[in-house]
């Protein structure tokens, strides 16, 4: 039997949240910004949050203001956000409502959340995989409970968005790799103005059966007592035994789907009566009568809570608002790497290949850092990269550190949020420029926004190495160049190296950027195999060799005399265009001034 003082604060939390929308609703023109409320979802979100530890990782989704609730935020907390006031503890006034992101060591943790439905998948299921792997090389970023119980990962969901490609990938990845995360899944029948019907063959619960290792429990999410059993049970076997599962929890929806969506827009008085049927609130009150607390304590809760959220609305409305002169904090942290440090040319050392520039710098990564890890497609034991840009480095560190992944782009790059979230410094490969598209979502929706959205809490610290252009006989599908779509995504930096000593000093200093690195490294340029790329051919810099980003170099200085008479010109040129350049600029000797980007 549940304890009676659990079943009260569950009560109070529901009226909380009750009195919640009703306030929202009332005060329309003030709450002018998009937002949902988790009527008829209270139950299981209360059972879940009640679970959890901080050291566990949470990703509530945008209806899940009842799971923030239950960590401890206040509604005042809550309501800032809502309001898009300076001081939301969350973004700061940058997002909308129950789009929360945490650090601390009081409650769950919770990396951001953005808007896209299904989209945390990925980034939540990728904490896991971080938590799994500091649990296998025993490291001290492993955080636990007081009484040394291991965390575990929730992913929230609508069972809507259970059809996102991206949520397969992240049940594919948790179930091969049996990663310790619960994907809670909120089905309330409809996905705005979809019904299941309309959308899918089945639901989460029946869909999941095709992932082999990932176990599951359909429940009825509305009943608080039946969903505090099954959460503690399932949370108490995933922290005990490591593997993933899929609680179904069926809710209904007694809200708007949003503020600007409105139910009588689209739902019938038939189908809104019969989820008021299920509205979970009423459901604990006739059974904590039933359990023997009176009338007049139930009554006493409604009339507390509803003056507590009035109060807290009186408070958030009152709250400044945002300074205008911060738009533009957060877009980055800083790096350390602001100086070029080592020797680039040592004596005695010799010419290398690009290719083994970066193989070489990855090694001595890898050698550094404990915490670095490499994945990708094609990047492991068997192979080592499809161009060898990774040869031997899981002979050397191991298969936990380098290995295989699946094909799924998506995965490889978002999954990269949750293990910068829990202290590594993953290396990705995204194998050819051509198919980093599927990818893109991830990179644009989650990696990009994560550190302004979070106010700087959370910025991800990823290294994506992408093959890129033309060679040998790649076709259409193979040579692909993707840099001016990438420069147009704002919060991420963008590497492009020329020569070998170049590739090792900012694959480094992209490592060690604290920011989210893109380094493409164009194919061409691999062997100096293509006429007169030669010298990308670099004597290999010294171990301690960076070169910080976002500093151009003169590949090519113009005579003083053509400049000062004005019959000399600049090329800025990347990659690949520094050779082609330097070629042109032969016809025009001294005339001619090359700057390499980098």
């Amino acid at each position: 039997m549940i304890d009676t003082d659990i079943l009260l604060k569950a009560y109070r939390l529901m009226c909380t949240a009750k009195a919640m929308a009703e306030t929202y609703e009332d005060n329309r023109q003030l709450c002018k910004y998009v937002h949902s409320t988790s009527r008829g979802h209270e139950a299981i979100q209360l059972a879940t949050a009640f679970q959890l530890l901080p050291c566990d990782y949470v990703s509530p989704y945008y209806r899940d203001e009842s799971i923030l609730l239950g960590l401890g935020f206040s509604p005042y907390e809550l309501m800032l956000q809502l309001l898009a006031k300076g001081n939301d503890i969350f973004t700061g006034g940058r997002e909308y409502y129950s789009h929360p992101n945490y650090k601390g060591d009081d409650k769950a943790n919770i990396i951001h959340q953005s808007s896209a439905t299904g989209m945390q998948a990925i980034p939540t299921t990728g904490v896991a995989q971080g938590i799994k792997f500091l649990e296998r090389i025993q490291s001290d970023k492993l955080k636990k409970g007081v009484n040394g119980e291991l965390p575990v990962v929730i992913c929230s969901l609508g069972d809507a968005s259970v059809t996102e490609g991206e949520v397969s990938e992240a049940f594919q990845f948790a179930a091969l790799h049996q990663l310790p995360i619960i994907f809670l899944v909120q089905d309330n029948g409809w996905g705005i103005s979809v019904t299941s019907e309309e959308a899918r063959t089945n639901n989460a619960n029946e869909m999941v059966k095709g992932f082999k290792g990932i176990k599951r429990i359909s429940i009825d999410g509305s009943d608080f007592l039946q969903s505090f059993d099954v959460m503690k049970n399932v949370v108490d076997e995933v922290r005990a035994e490591r593997h993933p599962f899929l609680v179904h929890a069926r809710v209904p929806l007694l809200g708007h789907h949003t503020s600007g969506v409105r139910k009588e827009f689209y739902r019938t008085d038939e189908d809104l009566a019969k989820h008021a049927e299920d509205d979970p609130g009423p459901k604990l009150r006739n059974k904590l009568l039933e359990t023997g607390v009176t009338e007049e304590t139930l009554s006493s809760i409604e009339t507390e809570t509803a003056k507590e959220v009035l109060h807290h609305f009186q408070g958030a409305t009152a709250a400044p608002e945002p300074d205008p002169a911060t738009v533009s904090d957060f877009i980055f942290v800083p790096t350390p790497i602001t100086e070029e440090t080592g020797e680039r040319e040592p004596a005695g050392k010799e010419k290398v290949l690009m290719v083994d520039a970066a193989l070489f710098a990855v090694r001595e990564i890898m050698e550094d850092f404990p915490e670095s890890l490499l994945y990708g497609q094609d990047v492991g034991r068997r192979l080592g990269g499809v161009f060898r840009e990774a040869a031997t480095l899981a002979e050397q560190f191991g298969d936990h550190r380098v290995f295989n992944t699946a094909i799924q782009e998506a995965y490889i790059i978002g999954s990269t949020v949750g293990m910068s979230a829990v202290g590594l410094k993953p290396i990705v490969e995204v194998q050819f420029a051509d198919y980093i598209y599927p990818g893109l979502n991830q990179l644009v929706t989650e990696i990009s926004k994560s550190c302004y959205l979070s106010c700087g809490k959370f910025p991800v610290q990823t290294l994506i190495r992408v093959p890129i252009g033309a060679y040998g006989g790649g076709g259409p599908y193979h040579s692909g160049c993707v840099e001016s779509t990438l420069l147009t995504i704002k919060g991420i930096k963008i590497v492009y190296p020329s020569n070998a000593a170049d590739m090792k000093g900012l694959l480094k200093a992209a490592f060690l950027d604290p920011n989210p690195v893109v380094i493409l490294e164009h194919k061409g340029l691999y062997w100096s195999k293509v006429p007169g790329t030669e010298e990308a051919k670099k004597t290999e810099p010294s171990r301690d060799y960076i070169i910080p980003l976002g500093k151009g170099n003169v590949v090519l200085q113009a005579d003083d005399d053509y400049v000062d008479s004005g019959e000399s010109c600049c090329i800025i040129t990347y990659g690949m265009g520094v050779y082609w350049a330097k070629a042109a600029a032969k016809n025009f000797t001294g005339q001619v001034e090359i700057i390499d980007l980098r």
